[in-house]
């Protein structure tokens, strides 16, 4: 049970609602200036647009053909920023862009765009982009199409591969910093009197109470709930909730085991049905393949990659990488989910503006609301930076300086730092060191804190599945210390078992083992998390024609 006391009876300063990645970086840099703060979120941390995300934290290159140069050279600093204060999880990845004689963008276009992309990034230290020919992109590709090829474009942008991750490691900084952090709450009312925000009614999803969130003259509240804004600006009964400011694209995914011709480094290529591109990038010995961008407008809590979109996105890589003959059969997992884009109406999906976009709802009769349209998994910390410099001025203080552009996040390390040898020197004759690699490569600095949990039960060491690199011990962890509830927080965010067999259904007995014997859980909990855990992933990442299907990826569920 949790102690919701505090939020009813000490006004906070800033109200965040919504915890992905956005709705983290603002609570992290407003608790980091001094600012008492509560982070509010429905569902768990970083479980809507987040965890859907293809995971990579880019410059933005296709951002230049719309000319928005701006937004480009934000993107290209903040994955910098990322690079240098959390290396654990933004990783450099080299792209590279097959050019065919018959696409949209001619191998010269191309060329002056990577140039520009250089000069746009003039501070970064990652390597300039190279030019391939004909031939040296045939002698490095072999399994890539050759009719009509003219060459290839090579660059480099990053990944974080546990996405879910960094939006917790700015959670946890927040709390570190004095910000109260909420997961499964969510805002069922936000009252209004003289045009400001003077309350929220909340209900705690772990408990069912109900609780009211504490505010004060100056209290300013900032709704960063992504495609969900809307909805939360309609919780109000005022002209807050007049009008449309989200008009989302669907993005879908699919995860793929090594396949014949698979690219030792990520492509970026170009549909050949509709010139749409798309990334086919090597992920924790997989291959993530995605994604799609589609007008959507339906329900936004469970959503799926449909099979149309499944067979485009394996259709055009069969297109560009012929030997693949990936089938439906070849299909791992699936994720999908909605882009908080602004509303455009009669805009092309793919050219709707990637700027975010602080919307202040002063002129709608709510003078301390100010809700977040857009914003990007690359771009969090600087989104984080603008809200709290707005905030302040909204209380009429000039704002502090910002820290979050040289703090490092809390599992931050370099794989050459003493403290990694010490662990593999006292751990390697007890821990593979592909696993120990895997677990630092999670945890950074913090994996010390999981090891003791070996040190202190041993049987914890072991598996959590056979075809994983992850250990018992991050199931108990990820409950002590992790703010995680359900088995798809353990299984799909605090680690990613879900995501790379059988939907993580073998996984199943042993957290239901683990968590009974270390963490004090039920039969009757662990029996209704299992039958959670397979409702949530028949309704969001099985496909609809795996369905009720006797197939190898399908055999437990």
């Amino acid at each position: 049970m949790r102690n919701l006391t505090p939020l009813t009876t000490q006004p906070f300063d800033l109200i965040v609602i919504g915890g992905g990645i956005n709705g983290a970086a603002t609570a992290r840099d407003a608790a980091l200036r001094g600012l008492r703060t509560v982070l509010i979120e429905k569902g768990d941390f970083g479980s809507g647009t987040t965890s859907w995300s293809s995971r990579l934290i880019h410059g933005g290159l296709r951002y230049l053909e719309y000319f928005e140069f701006h937004l480009v050279r934000e993107s290209l600093h903040e994955r910098e920023v990322l690079l240098r204060h959390a290396p654990h999880l933004a990783k450099p990845l080299q792209m590279t862009i097959p050019i065919y004689r018959s696409g949209s963008r001619s191998y010269r276009i191309i060329q002056v765009g990577m140039v520009l992309y250089d000069v746009l990034s003039y501070d970064k230290t990652l390597p300039n982009h190279r030019m391939l020919s004909r031939q040296k992109t045939r002698q490095l590709f072999r399994a890539v199409d050759a009719d009509e090829l003219a060459g290839a474009a090579q660059y480099y942008d990053a990944q974080a591969e546990h996405a879910e991750r960094l939006c917790f490691e700015n959670v946890l900084d927040a709390q570190q910093a004095g910000a109260t952090v909420l997961n499964y709450a969510q805002v069922e009312d936000i009252q209004l009197r003289d045009q400001r925000i003077t309350g929220l009614t909340c209900r705690d999803l772990l408990s069912d109470d109900t609780f009211a969130v504490a505010t004060h003259d100056q209290t300013v509240v900032v709704n960063t709930s992504g495609p969900w804004v809307d909805e939360v600006c309609g919780l109000s009964d005022s002209p807050v909730s007049q009008g449309q400011k989200i008009g989302g694209t669907k993005g879908s995914h699919i995860i793929v085991d090594a396949f014949p011709g698979a690219p030792s480094s990520a492509l970026y290529v170009e549909a050949k049905s509709d010139g749409r591109p798309f990334f086919i990038i090597p992920w924790l010995g997989q291959y993530l393949i995605g994604t799609t961008d589609e007008r959507y407008s339906g329900a936004l809590d469970n959503i799926k990659a449909d099979d149309a979109e499944i067979d485009y996105l394996l259709k055009e890589t069969n297109a560009v990488l012929p030997a693949a003959h990936l089938t439906r059969q070849d299909v791992r997992f699936t994720y999908a989910g909605v882009r908080p884009l602004p509303y455009a109406e009669g805009q092309k999906a793919g050219s709707i503006s990637r700027a975010h976009i602080l919307h202040d709802h002063s002129q709608e009769g709510a003078t301390n609301l100010i809700s977040l349209i857009g914003g990007k998994l690359t771009t969090h910390r600087q989104v984080g930076e603008e809200f709290v410099d707005a905030v302040f001025r909204k209380r009429g203080e000039a704002p502090p300086p910002c820290a979050t552009h040289r703090r490092s996040l809390p599992g931050a390390i370099l794989l050459d730092d003493p403290q990694v040898g010490q662990w593999h020197d006292r751990y390697r004759h007890r821990i593979h060191t592909a696993t120990l690699d895997h677990l630092i490569g999670i945890y950074g600095a913090r994996t010390g804190e999981l090891l003791a949990l070996v040190d202190e039960h041993p049987a914890l060491v072991e598996p959590i599945v056979d075809y994983a690199h992850d250990i018992q011990a991050q199931i108990v962890f990820a409950v002590q210390s992790e703010m995680a509830h359900t088995f798809v927080d353990i299984l799909r965010r605090r680690t990613t078992v879900a995501m790379h067999r059988n939907y993580g259904f073998d996984a199943l007995p042993v957290v239901a083992q683990v968590l009974r014997e270390y963490c004090g859980w039920s039969e009757e909990r662990c029996d209704r998390n299992i039958r959670d855990y397979h409702q949530f992933m028949e309704t969001n990442c099985i496909p609809d024609y795996a369905m009720g299907q006797e197939s190898p990826s399908l055999q437990t569920a």
